[in-house]
């Protein structure tokens, strides 16, 4: 199931709930050949996670929203229980790892970045990348227009076409234009997700971040970014002006070590869980009573 955005900051809740199946879902659970695979790794998926757990078959869990839930990561200070317990139990495994912006805590990792960032000639041509896809365009051009002298791109979830409106460029969301915008900018506005922060970080782009109003990861990753520096503002309002008017004229140096260890990080997980099953000949298993501990406690 995929949150839809919505136009004022944060998650359109009944939209997305009049566009799940769980109907399907439920099935698709259930028909998950998972008993055919030696190992099974879920990068923060339901079905595969649920799969094994009704047939009590142990799992590894590699993705991001592990690192949020590590003890050791930040937090931010108020939150409702209820939103960390839907993402605790989203997709539960056996053995979690998880990617952050630090590795906070064992098994956490840093970044992976692409390689067509990794590889990308970095320039500074002086605009803005923006990417806030929960709020509405009209609403993002009413803030921004009020920085007149500064170029603005914007990529957009809800226009399919090109505008141009004074120092603010709309660009329907095109992912190799969007990491043309990216590494030319000065520096990059955006939601407090995961990959464009953390791709932001690693070109040595000015950051600065709005999490989605009741989206619990993204409140745990600004508490994060907003430890090592980078500011981040509760919405996109004209009140903000002023912070986000400092942040164009400061600078920002900050200095992070995101290394190439996939392929390592990899390796190790395969040798520290498929040993195991190849030898046994099946996939490794958990007493059904560790799975009610770990989904349900």
């Amino acid at each position: 199931m995929d949150y839809i955005f919505g136009k004022k900051g944060g998650i359109d809740f009944w939209e997305t709930w009049k566009r799940s199946n769980f109907t399907q879902l439920c099935r698709d659970i259930w028909g998950l050949p998972v008993n055919d695979y030696h190992l099974i790794i879920s990068d923060f998926e339901p079905i595969s996670a649920w799969a094994c757990i009704i047939r009590g078959i142990k799992s590894v869990g590699l993705s991001h929203q592990n690192a949020v839930l590590h003890p050791s990561a930040p937090k931010p200070n108020r939150w409702h229980r209820g939103a960390k317990w839907v993402l605790q139990y989203y997709a539960p495994t056996t053995y979690r790892y998880g990617f952050h912006f630090k590795a906070w805590g064992n098994g956490n990792f840093t970044p992976v970045i692409r390689q067509n960032i990794r590889s990308a000639r970095v320039e500074d041509k002086g605009h803005i990348t923006v990417y806030l896809p929960s709020y509405k365009d009209e609403k993002i051009i009413k803030v921004l227009s009020k920085m007149g002298q500064t170029r603005w791109e914007v990529f957009s979830k809800h226009n399919h076409q090109e505008l141009h409106r004074d120092n603010i460029s709309i660009y329907p969301v095109d992912n190799q234009r969007f990491i043309n915008s990216m590494v030319k900018s000065r520096g990059v506005l955006c939601g407090a997700g995961f990959e464009t922060p953390a791709e932001a970080l690693f070109l040595h782009k000015k950051l600065m971040v709005i999490p989605m109003k009741s989206q619990y990861e993204q409140h745990c990753n600004a508490a994060a970014l907003e430890i090592m520096g980078i500011p981040v503002l509760k919405s996109l309002k004209k009140k903000y002006l002023p912070q986000i008017e400092e942040w164009l004229t400061s600078k920002q140096n900050i200095n992070v070590n995101y290394a190439d260890r996939t392929s390592q990080i990899v390796d190790s997980i395969l040798s520290n869980h498929l040993k195991h099953s190849i030898n046994g000949h099946c996939p490794e298993r958990m007493a059904l009573s560790d799975y009610r501990r770990l989904a349900f406690s």
